[in-house]
């Protein structure tokens, strides 16, 4: 999983209304969104669209008949869904509010809606009184264990507690699996946040007919393909 921290944001013209140097603008500076994606899932969604490129391509080259009607319809379902699942995942989170980007949906947080955030079998966010499940965050319960083996590890070698506080706050984030981490992140900031005056508001939820609508498409299409063949 990687992310990327924010930076603070500028304005050309300092005295437009969201500029720290005009009348009766807030005095603190806006950041960009801190990105969490899955490496893994990036990964992995490149090399299965590059294998259905060359699978489809070569359909469409030397297929005949109805063969590269087939690999059109295909790619048009096939693809859609890869991207969905491993490319489009991601939470921006930033002062104001949460946006996690989901397969199919794009769910819209202020962090006053934000009623909690944690990782079990999976990372999720409660809002509004309904569970929202981040794809970009996936739990790993194998870092888990591996994490689980050094703290053991640490307590066997040091069984009096006489490491230093200092380097029991320099190591704490190294004795978190990633996502758990990033949970907690991500709760502290909704904790921190939620009372800001641009933090206010009703979770927003999207679907992604980007993705859907070629779907569904590439779908009918291959239903009648193989119905008339």
């Amino acid at each position: 999983m990687t992310s990327s921290p924010g930076s603070p944001g500028s304005s050309d013209n300092p005295g437009s209304p969201g500029s720290p140097g005009s009348p009766g603008s807030p005095a603190e500076p806006t950041y960009a969104d801190r990105v969490f994606r899955s490496s893994s899932a990036l990964a992995g969604g490149v090399l299965v669209l590059l294998l259905a490129a060359w699978v489809g391509g070569d359909a469409l080259v030397r297929g005949e008949g109805r063969t590269p009607w087939a690999a059109v319809a295909g790619l048009l379902f096939a693809v859609p869904l890869v991207v969905a699942f491993t490319l489009r995942p991601a939470v921006f989170a930033n002062d104001d509010r949460l946006r996690i980007r989901n397969p199919f949906r794009t769910i819209t947080l202020p962090w006053a809606a934000v009623e909690g955030v944690r990782a079990g079998y999976s990372s999720e966010v409660f809002a509004g009184g309904k569970k929202y499940q981040l794809w970009a965050i996936p739990v790993s319960l194998r870092q888990r264990k591996r994490v689980a083996r050094q703290q053991a590890r640490q307590a066997s070698d040091d069984p009096y507690g006489r490491t230093s506080a200092t380097a029991d706050v320099t190591d704490a984030r190294a004795r978190r699996a990633p996502a758990d981490q990033t949970v907690d992140d991500l709760r502290e900031q909704a904790e921190r946040c939620a009372s800001r005056p641009t933090a206010q508001g009703e979770p927003v939820v999207r679907w992604a007919y980007e993705i859907l609508a070629p779907c569904v498409v590439g779908a009918v299409a291959l239903v009648v393909l193989f119905a008339t063949g």
